[in-house]
């Protein structure tokens, strides 16, 4: 699902470069990301998580929060870095807001989970994976401005979703659990999740009946090729205005000798 989410997304905020009203690409972009590819992913690992003897259940409202969390964080660092200023403050900022919300939404469906069972945190292993979800959410805001091609499209999808897979495993590896005596109250597992994530997967084979179909338009349409690769360039010349020029000074040393 990671990887799946990933490949989505990066399609999705290919075609905002592109598009005429890129907002809703960059919408779209954020639910397949957010949604399929770090929501979804997160939940359905966690239905294979259990504690030998202890019932697990799990808050509803927490629950959908960090569904929301995770797709609009996600939005947020899309919005920074495909419409912000200079790449290199742009890139770095996204990636911190994006990164710090999916660690905020992981943990936010931790807390959801309610069990007879004392829950612990090791702080060394969720700082480490703070510090994994921020270096995943840099590298997936810079793989959406940059990749395009189908090739390099799948090698990003993968990078990203084991990125994301790790951040989410290390998280796990964190917790730990002891035996209690209260009975918890919330939804079971089984019927929380599965009609979230059947909604979630029907939103993700329309995005990508979408997805699709755009690809076909814009083989025919060679105007959203012209502003493909203008907004292409306008991206590469942002990141070059962010890099001081070396040339710059002895251009202007020749010109006054002259």
């Amino acid at each position: 699902m990671s990887v799946t989410g990933s490949l989505l997304g990066l399609r999705c905020a290919a075609h905002s470069r592109s598009a005429r009203w890129p907002g809703g690409w960059l919408i779209a972009a954020a639910v397949a990301l957010g949604g399929t590819g770090i929501w979804v992913m997160h939940f359905t690992a966690m239905l294979g998580f259990s504690i030998h003897g202890a019932t697990i259940r799990y808050d509803v409202p927490m629950t959908l929060a960090s569904a929301a969390i995770a797709m609009v964080v996600v939005w947020i660092g899309l919005s920074i870095v495909m419409r912000g200023g200079r790449e290199i403050f742009a890139l770095p900022i996204g990636g911190a807001v994006t990164g710090l919300g999916v660690a905020a939404m992981h943990y936010l469906g931790m807390r959801a989970m309610r069990t007879d069972a004392m829950i612990g945190y090791s702080l060394t292993l969720v700082a480490a994976s703070i510090v994994i979800a921020v270096i995943a959410a840099t590298a997936a805001l810079w793989f959406m401005l940059h990749v395009s091609g189908f090739r390099a499209t799948i090698g990003a999808s993968l990078i990203m979703g084991v990125a994301v897979s790790g951040m989410h495993y290390t998280g796990m590896a964190a917790v730990h659990a002891h035996h209690g005596s209260t009975m918890p109250t919330g939804a079971d597992p089984m019927q929380l999740f599965t009609p979230l994530i059947l909604i979630v997967t029907i939103v993700t084979v329309v995005l990508f009946i979408l997805v699709g179909l755009a690809e076909l338009d814009d083989r025919d349409d060679p105007q959203a090729e012209r502003v493909s690769a203008t907004r292409s360039a306008a991206t590469e010349a942002r990141s070059k205005r962010s890099t001081p020029s070396s040339s710059g000074p002895l251009r202007s040393s020749v010109r006054s000798r002259k």
